[in-house]
């Protein structure tokens, strides 16, 4: 199904790439995606949780949420994760632009049945969105194993696109008096805050 896919770049080509090691440092570096696809005729883009796991990128859910039996169904879907890394303060509006890293991940998803195999891809969820934590926590039960559907999308059909660098202004606007440059931005780890209920005694890990 994503034979059909155009994945070439027509605008600004030379930020474009089909690198795989660069798509999953992309991929690697986020923990939350947008999940595009139609459903009933109406097209959704979906904020979700998400890891990846060698050539695949893993996605949870309830079993009663329509969307994930809408994935676990096969639909065509566009897996897309984004990082802002900056805003570029050009000397004209036209020539302003962003810094950023993107890469787009087309196919279908396949349903994980195997006890096994959904028992381990959830477990790499949780060591993607919350490194170090698994150790701390109990096992899932069979109960919440069978509450929860899991879907696999294989990195094979993707594209990449970065910008990086300062502005790229007209040579004409060059020589005005105005600042130009990058304001970098990046997401950083606030301070921890204690469940209201925390027992006393237990200290922070360090893995926070």
């Amino acid at each position: 199904m994503t034979q059909n896919i155009d994945t070439k770049f027509r605008r600004e080509a030379d930020r474009g790439s089909h690198d795989y090691e660069l798509a999953c440092e992309v991929l690697d570096a986020g923990k939350v995606c947008h999940v595009g696809f139609t459903m009933d005729g109406q097209p959704y883009v979906i904020p979700m949780a998400y890891a990846r796991l060698d050539g695949q990128i893993l996605l949870h859910g309830s079993v009663a949420s329509r969307v994930m039996k809408t994935l676990a169904s096969g639909v065509p879907c566009c897996v897309t994760v984004t990082h802002f890394d900056g805003l570029v303060y050009a000397r004209s509006t036209f020539n302003s632009s962003m810094n950023y890293r993107s890469t787009m991940v087309f196919g279908s998803a396949r349903e994980i049945t195997d006890p096994d195999e959904k028992r381990a891809s959830i477990q790499s969820l949780v060591d993607h969105l919350m490194p170090g934590r698994r150790a701390d926590l109990r096992k899932s039960t069979p109960q919440e194993l069978s509450a929860t559907t899991l879907v696999s999308l294989p990195i094979e059909t993707f594209s990449t696109k970065c910008r990086t660098g300062p502005p790229s202004d007209k040579k004409t606007d060059l020589d005005a008096q105005v600042w130009a440059g990058v304001v970098p931005l990046e997401l950083v780890k606030g301070e921890p805050i204690d469940a209201p209920d925390i027992l006393p005694g237990v200290e922070r890990p360090e893995y926070l």
